[in-house]
Order: structure tokens, then C-alpha cells, then sequence
């Protein structure tokens, strides 16, 4: 299978725990590490202006283990701006997952990793549709969860918005843990990403604080 176009073989990674982007989704960071704000710079020179948005592990240390996840997904610097002490305020737009072949050396103050982007071709098409989403059932148990936990939502939005851009968001914005936001991340279609999503919006019902997916 051809190495797809326009993406690079190394990607800086910007291991954020609970920060996960998605493809066709967009994330607002604030950037004011110096390491970070290095990145940016650096990121803004290439053509691509990717930056890898990725978890650490949760528990990391074992032998051999570099810290981070396997699976990450690059967003494009879509827009930016610089406040008056140097800090900036960035949109990623998010491009195609990718995995984590192994860490480059360097003398750069951020990490770098070679990636691979095979295995993810889905993440560069257009709008992924799920046929089998009932909407109202899910909103519905959208609304108990806000309900418990004292949140408001734009409900005409959520109700016409279009199922990628539902799921994926609330998948970017619930707070889960950094466990179970992986496994959104990861999962392989938007309708296994919907049954994960119902699956923690249920449990976190049910009273269960802790990470479900280990």
C-alpha cells in the first residue's frame, strides 16, 4: 500500500492526558509552555503545519515503555494568535490518526515521533455516517447525564448537528477519563465510537467514576 500524500514519516506529538482530537474535528489549545511554543513555531515553517495530539499512559514506566500511547491523530494549525506575553491560542483541525512507529532523537526541547498512517486512509475521506444511530434514544440519555451533573447544552445544536460532528465532539469534550477517551480515539468506525460513547455515558450514570476501558 503507497505512503499517503502530503503527510510527513515525523510529526512533533504534544502528549496532552485527557486531550484527544479526531479527525474533521477541531480542538483549541492554549500554548504557553516554552518547549510548546517552540513546536509552534517550528510547525508554522513546514508545509504541513501538523502537530500530533497524543495521550501519555496513564501508569507509564514499564521496560521499554516510551510514555505514550500507540495511537495519536495530527491536526493542522488552522488558526492562531499571539497574546501581548508570548503565549498563543491555536485551532487544530484534525487530519488522519496515525501510530507511533518509535521516538526520534533530536535536539528539539519537544518530542518528535516517526508515524505511520496506514490503516487510517478512513480519516481522510469525507463525513462518516452512522446508520444505525437512534438520535432521540441518545439524546435522551445525553440529557440524564447533563441533568446529574448540573450541564447546560445548546440542545437546538446538538439536535442538528450532523451524527459525525455530534459524536466526535462530545467524545472531544465529555469529561471521561484518559482511558476511555483513548478508546474513543481508537475506535474504529463512528458507530463502535457511538457504542463506546453510550456505554460510558451509562456508566457514568450508574454512579462508576473510574475508567472503564483499561
Amino acid at each position: 500500500m503507497s505512503k499517503l500524500p502530503d503527510l510527513p514519516d515525523v510529526i512533533p506529538v504534544f502528549p496532552l492526558p485527557g486531550a484527544v482530537l479526531l479527525p474533521r474535528a477541531r480542538l483549541p489549545l492554549h500554548i504557553f509552555e516554552p518547549r510548546y511554543l517552540a513546536m509552534l513555531d517550528d510547525a508554522l515553517k513546514t508545509g504541513t503545519r501538523l502537530i500530533g495530539m497524543i495521550q501519555p499512559h496513564a501508569h507509564p514506566g514499564r521496560e521499554g515503555d516510551d510514555g505514550l500511547h500507540r495511537i495519536g491523530c495530527a491536526g493542522r494549525i488552522t488558526q492562531f494568535s499571539e497574546t501581548e506575553d508570548g503565549r498563543y491560542m491555536i485551532t487544530l483541525a484534525g487530519i488522519s490518526r496515525f501510530r507511533v512507529v518509535k521516538e526520534v532523537a533530536g535536539f528539539t526541547p519537544y518530542r518528535r515521533c516517526e508515524v505511520s498512517w496506514q490503516g487510517f486512509e478512513r480519516d481522510q475521506g469525507g463525513t462518516e455516517a452512522d446508520s444505525g444511530f437512534d438520535r432521540a434514544a441518545f439524546l435522551r440519555l445525553l440529557d440524564s447525564y447533563f441533568q446529574t451533573r448540573e450541564l447546560s447544552a445548546d440542545w437546538k445544536t446538538l439536535e442538528e448537528a450532523e451524527d459525525e460532528l455530534l459524536l466526535n465532539s462530545l467524545s472531544m469534550l465529555l469529561e471521561f477519563g484518559p482511558e476511555d477517551k483513548q478508546a474513543l480515539l481508537e475506535a474504529p468506525s463512528l458507530t463502535t465510537r457511538r457504542e463506546t460513547l453510550v456505554t460510558l455515558l451509562e456508566y457514568a450514570l450508574r454512579g462508576g467514576e473510574e475508567d472503564i476501558v483499561q
